[in-house]
């Protein structure tokens, strides 16, 4: 009796490790990952767009790479979608693929952060 005993708590610790394996192949895949040409021209902008969408809902991380004006977004779908996601970057004041920088967030940026700022030409 002791050994059938010993049998079903492998079996139940076997059974309950490969629940967690599982789940967290499902929590992995939960992310999906979006790119958006953005207007960002200086570390100010990166700090900005970075630091804005780490506080929007459903956004696990972003990274901006001020060479090529892209934005890496890592974004759960149930939570954010990428229209929302680029309306976020539009309404700090930058171009978010095709929808323009807000206006009135655009005049409010620093003159570095201006795509048609002279050093920028």
């Amino acid at each position: 009796m002791n050994r059938k005993m010993n049998n079903k708590g492998i079996l139940m610790i076997l059974i309950t490790m490969a629940v967690f394996v599982f789940s967290g192949f499902i929590l992995a895949d939960k992310y999906l990952e979006i790119k958006i040409k953005t207007s960002a021209v200086c570390g100010m902008c990166k700090d900005r767009i970075e630091g804005c969408l780490a506080f929007e809902k459903g956004v696990k991380s972003a990274t901006l790479d001020v060479e090529t004006k892209v934005v890496t977004v890592a974004y759960n779908p149930a939570k954010t979608s990428p229209d929302q996601l680029r309306k976020t970057i539009s309404k700090l004041g930058y171009d978010a693929d095709t929808i323009p920088a807000g206006q009135a967030a655009y005049a409010r940026l620093p003159a570095c952060c201006k795509k048609d700022a002279p050093e920028h030409k």
